[in-house]
């Protein structure tokens, strides 16, 4: 890698519980990521316009709420809007497989649930961010 990956780890919409998304922000600041924690309550608005004012490579959206459907499409949406269609929106919470489904038919990444370890996070985004570097090299 020739510079870290950016990780922007959101908690969107009410769900006020984030002990996971602290989990995995540790954990990807572990593996050498630059990681920016938003916190809680945040909007899809204020989750793009962070990640485009950090130039981030990575959205790490926390839904526990079932709101998933919603919320992710959204930040999808702002994201593009603002020319930013090259970040991959990846996350996690309590979503149904089919709803994990699609959403990545959607183009949102893959998607984790409880349980999960945090080495398949890393692995998964590394993998992405190094097939990126690929295609910019290409």
């Amino acid at each position: 890698m020739d510079r870290p990956i950016r990780v922007l780890v959101a908690k969107p919409g009410l769900d006020g519980h984030d002990r996971g998304a602290k989990v995995v922000a540790a954990a990807l600041r572990d593996a050498g990521m630059e990681v920016i924690y938003t916190g809680l309550h945040q909007t899809p608005e204020m989750i793009a316009t962070a990640a485009v004012q950090e130039d981030v490579d990575v959205v790490g959206l926390s839904i526990l709420s079932g709101a998933h459907m919603t919320l992710f499409p959204r930040v999808q949406e702002l994201l593009r809007e603002q020319g930013r269609d090259d970040v991959l929106i990846t996350g996690g919470g309590i979503i149904p497989k089919e709803d994990m489904d699609a959403l990545h038919a959607m183009g949102v990444g893959k998607l984790f649930g409880p349980g999960t370890p945090t080495s398949d996070l890393v692995d998964y985004i590394k993998r992405w961010f190094a097939e990126q570097q690929e295609h910019q090299r290409a």
